[in-house]
């Protein structure tokens, strides 16, 4: 009697799923709400610290009140911001079996902490610059609120929804669609075309960002995992793993490697968004502390009056022949606005940077412009800044190169006095961010871990995802760029399924694409309506 060939080969070991339900202890649970807490009196001591330094400022509570409540808004952002786009860098290492969820989870958080501190602020200020001037003039107006919460609340919502739904869409996307639909709705109120209340320029040169980065993520990580094909030969790595046999040791290395460098890169880039709306609402509120950066040293006051002197000698040149009488902040905010040089323009931004110059040399320091005008310097030094920033990309201006040098080397003194982030701002919202990492990140894991590919995710896709994802965020960072993570990573798995033969799930696919397309339009539309509403309301 023969028995069965089943019977008699023993079963191949199966693809196991990693274990996603570890439910949190009580003491975990009050452990995070701890922390949450310590970084809300954290920040509240801060400002009280900071605003107890100024003597003159105003001792209304409202104000107060709306910069509260906006500070809570902004770090629910970057909370939802982490368990939203973070879950994307630990289904990797958690799907390869290379760390066990929980503690994948915990580690990025702390790298998304780390990548928070150590920013650099060019992203956080670059996402300001697509706001319309008049409102960042006066974000401590009802106007600027109804700003700031709008496109908040309207960015949490898109991010609470397609996370829901457990679609990987971008943080990063929603926010700018916000703040788009933000200035078009400004704009339409003050009875201007709803094109000139947006820097479109800015705006392209994000969304072009953000358009490439799907497509960058799935064309590199599908030559990246091909060219390790040809170059190392080891079949395991391409593979789904069995049972939960934990990777190669080497290969583990690299996984867990690129996993924390994405969470390091993503709270480098997205956590600066916060920052600079943070940014921005306390300098509405409270001026008289944080207009200004009065931290920078007194030897900084002698470079920037020789570069203003030499700013002012390039401007006059182009204003020969014309002159203004009057306030010259109106013509500079059109210039802004409208990007159109006129006869005005020239000799407009010469008086004010002059002017600027003046005052500064008139008090001898930063710190030592008086409290009642810190908020007035600051906006002429906004507005030359900005005003120098269309010039410099505006081919009517006919810069020479010198030209282009005086002015880059004016404007980057002044923008050491105006962009700058406490490191208690840094503190707060790597705190939000971290948090939000290790809350709610399972719908995205389980997305990108299974319904992207046909097949289980392969230690060599999982590094080839992270790796390009690591590096083309650390690019984005480095210029500045506002870049999505999501985009990058799900669509890096994409093209590494592709690479390997495994076959997309279109069903999965189709959904990305549709979050993906529709994300700027609702995000518009929201943030329009609520600005909207709030502006009939106050």
């Amino acid at each position: 009697m023969t028995m069965t060939s089943a019977s008699q080969t023993q079963a191949e070991p199966a693809i196991v799923r990693p274990n996603l339900d570890h439910p949190a202890e009580a003491k975990t649970i009050w452990a995070l709400i701890a922390i949450g807490v310590a970084g809300l009196l954290y920040a509240a001591w801060s400002i009280y610290a900071d605003v107890g330094q100024s003597a003159s400022q105003s001792a209304k509570l409202w104000p107060f009140i709306l910069l509260g409540a906006a500070l809570v808004i902004a770090l629910g952002f970057e909370f939802v911001n982490g368990f939203h786009d973070t879950a994307n860098a630990v289904a990797t290492v958690i799907y390869t079996h290379s760390l066990p969820a929980p503690f994948a989870v915990a580690w990025s958080g702390f790298f998304n902490f780390l990548g928070v501190l150590t920013s650099t602020g060019a992203v956080a200020f670059g996402i300001i610059s697509l706001l319309p001037v008049e409102l960042i003039l006066q974000v401590g107006s009802d106007a600027g609120f109804a700003m700031v919460f709008a496109l908040l609340i309207a960015a949490i919502i898109w991010n609470l929804g397609t996370w829901w739904l457990g679609l990987p869409a971008s943080s990063s996307h929603t926010l700018i669609g916000s703040i788009i639909g933000v200035g078009v709705t400004n704009a339409l109120m003050r009875g201007r075309d709803g094109t000139s209340g947006v820097d479109w320029g800015k705006a392209t040169e994000i969304g072009y960002a953000l358009l490439l980065s799907p497509l960058v993520g799935f064309a590199c990580a599908f030559l990246l995992l091909w060219v390790m094909k040809l170059l190392v030969r080891k079949p395991e790595l391409y593979t789904a793993p069995t049972g939960e046999a934990k990777p190669p040791l080497w290969i583990r290395a690299l996984l867990i490697f690129t996993c924390t460098g994405v969470s390091f890169a993503h709270g480098s880039n997205d956590g600066q968004k916060g920052m600079g709306l943070i940014m921005l609402i306390l300098i509405g509120t409270v001026p008289t502390a944080y207009a200004l950066n009065r931290s920078l040293p007194e030897s900084h006051i002698q470079q920037f009056i020789q570069n203003s002197t030499a700013a002012s000698k390039v401007v006059d040149a182009h204003a020969a022949g014309y002159n203004i009488i009057g306030d010259p902040r109106p013509i500079v905010t059109a210039y802004i606005s409208r990007h159109e040089i006129t006869g005005g323009t020239f000799p407009a931004l010469s008086l004010l940077i002059n002017d600027i110059a003046n005052q500064v040399k008139s008090h001898g320091s930063i710190a030592a412009v008086p409290l009642d005008q810190v908020g007035n310097t600051r906006n002429d030094m906004y507005l030359t800044s900005e005003a120098i920033r269309f010039l410099l990309k505006d081919k009517e201006a006919e810069l020479s190169a010198s030209d282009v040098s005086a002015l880059k080397a004016y404007k980057s003194s002044v923008d050491q006095a105006t962009r700058f982030i406490p490191t208690w701002v840094k503190i707060v919202v790597a705190i939000a961010l971290g948090l939000g990492t290790m809350v709610g990140w399972k719908r995205i894991v389980v997305t990108v871990g299974e319904k992207i590919g046909k097949s289980h995710l392969t230690y060599g896709q999982g590094a080839s995802a992270e790796l390009v994802a690591m590096g083309t965020i650390f690019a984005a960072d480095n210029f500045g760029l506002p870049v999505s993570t999501t985009h990058v990573l799900s669509s890096g798995v994409a093209g590494t399924m592709a690479a390997n033969g495994s076959g997309l799930q279109m069903s999965t696919v189709r959904n990305l694409a549709m979050a993906w397309v529709l994300t700027l339009p609702v995000a518009m539309l929201l943030s329009g309506s609520l600005y909207w509403l709030f502006r009939t309301i106050f």
